[in-house]
């Protein structure tokens, strides 16, 4: 795979590299590449957990019509519908 970056984040690879951070371009490229994948898959995890939560509040009855929830905020934030 060849990668072409903006001159600006090739220049940031290349100080990295020069400083010996890291032994080539090619290993700074993946440890970004691992970083984004870990956040990435963070980001999935908190997604899963809050459904997991809302299907679990839904099990045990801890649920309001949507309307009512839509009167509230409405009422709370000072606007009318």
């Amino acid at each position: 795979m060849n990668t072409h970056l903006p001159a600006d984040l090739e220049q940031f690879v290349q100080a990295k590299v020069r400083s010996g951070r890291f032994s080539s371009p090619d290993e700074a490229i993946a440890a970004a590449v691992r970083l984004l994948r870990e956040r990435e898959e963070a980001e999935e995890a908190h997604v899963l957990e809050g459904i997991r939560q809302g299907l679990e509040d839904v099990r045990i009855g801890r649920v309001r019509p949507a309307r009512e929830f839509f009167a509230e905020f409405e009422a709370t934030h000072g606007i009318r519908g």
